[in-house]
């Protein structure tokens, strides 16, 4: 749902455009994890940890790095990735803004010029399905589609982007931002087949999930409560 200062934002530009114009500063990002926060003096787990930066983007012509945290956006504190992607969209392309990212133990302040999203950027992203299927939400995991504009991107022939884990696969050790390629075996490349396959799982003992996190891939088990 969109905050009524976004809401009233889109509806301005509806009536004096006739489209919507979005931000982007060209960033891969994940998450930050309590154990690099505190191995790299951050203090605690937050910000948006930047895993690529696009050549030619705002970002690069910035001096934005991969391996920064951005930590503030425009003056907004940067808690948890999801809220970089919601910062930027909300700015007007063309503003310059100032960016704080946490590197090598040190913040640095850097000034950014938001880019526009191109029209057709818009559109592929705009067909990703979140949900929270009836077997997920068994165990605890919110699901997307990948684009396949992500999909080539991350170099994956499926897949689905985990938005949210609790319960039973925060357990697990999977967090949002994760891919899941596979469980008990059976590869998974749709929400619809997700859901499939973790319907027919005996829901009494652990099942094995594949999942990617950046580079590289890892097993996990998501076990019954107790």
């Amino acid at each position: 749902m969109l905050f009524r200062s976004e809401a009233m934002r889109v509806s301005e530009q509806l009536r004096s455009n006739g489209r919507v114009s979005r931000g982007r500063i060209g960033v891969q990002i994940a998450p930050v994890t309590k154990e690099v926060a505190e191995s790299i003096g951050l203090g605690k787990a937050q910000g948006a940890l930047v895993r690529g930066v696009e050549a030619g983007s705002p970002a690069e012509k910035a001096g934005i790095e991969a391996g920064d945290i951005i930590t503030r956006f425009d003056g907004k504190t940067i808690e948890k990735p999801a809220d970089l992607p919601r910062a930027v969209g909300n700015t007007k392309p063309g503003s310059k803004v100032g960016v704080m990212v946490f590197r090598r133990g040190g913040s640095k302040e850097l000034n950014i010029t938001v880019a526009e999203i191109e029209a057709e950027k818009v559109a592929v992203a705009e067909p990703e399905k979140k949900a929270q299927t009836p077997s997920g939400q068994h165990f605890g995991l919110v699901v997307s589609d990948l684009t396949d504009e992500q999909k080539k991107e991350l170099r994956v022939k499926g897949g689905v982007r985990v938005e949210a884990a609790t319960d039973a696969a925060a357990r697990a050790g999977i967090r949002e931002g994760d891919l899941i390629l596979a469980i008990a075996n059976s590869e998974v490349t749709s929400v619809k087949e997700f859901d499939l396959i973790l319907s027919k799982v005996d829901k009494s003992r652990a099942t094995s999930v594949l999942i990617r996190r950046g580079n590289e891939a890892e097993y996990v088990l998501i076990r019954p409560a107790r």
